[in-house]
């Protein structure tokens, strides 16, 4: 199991846009999928964006496409969300989280797990 660390969270009014930082050490970057998901409060963890390990294949979940991108850079270790349009229903503790081989949508099948970052966007 690796380590992550989340940063790029923040307040922002409904329309703007935030970036999402994902630091990765202790694993082999390259050969882990990587998945973006987001909790708001009384809800349950919700899968947000995933990438593969080849950073061919992204996957999002419906009321995020066409807002928000998710990015790899081999080099830093790094997974980015650029989030977009941003609207109060977005507001949530984002997590990036790791898993080996095909990406999926199911959190408990991912092996590690970042701290969270909060984002609240305000109407």
């Amino acid at each position: 199991q690796g380590q992550l660390v989340e940063s790029g969270g923040g307040l922002v009014e409904a329309g703007g846009s935030l970036r999402l930082s994902c630091a990765t050490s202790g694993l082999t970057f390259n050969r882990y999928g990587m998945g973006w998901f987001r909790q708001a409060p009384g809800k349950e963890r919700e899968f947000v964006a995933a990438i593969h390990w080849t950073g061919d294949n992204l996957y999002y979940t419906d009321s995020v496409k066409g807002r928000f991108t998710i990015s790899k850079d081999n080099a830093k270790n790094t997974v980015y969300l650029q989030m977009n349009s941003l609207k109060p229903e977005d507001t949530a503790v984002y997590y990036c989280a790791a898993k080996r081989g095909i990406v999926v949508v199911s959190a408990t099948l991912y092996d590690s797990w970042g701290q969270g970052t909060q984002v609240t966007v305000s109407s």
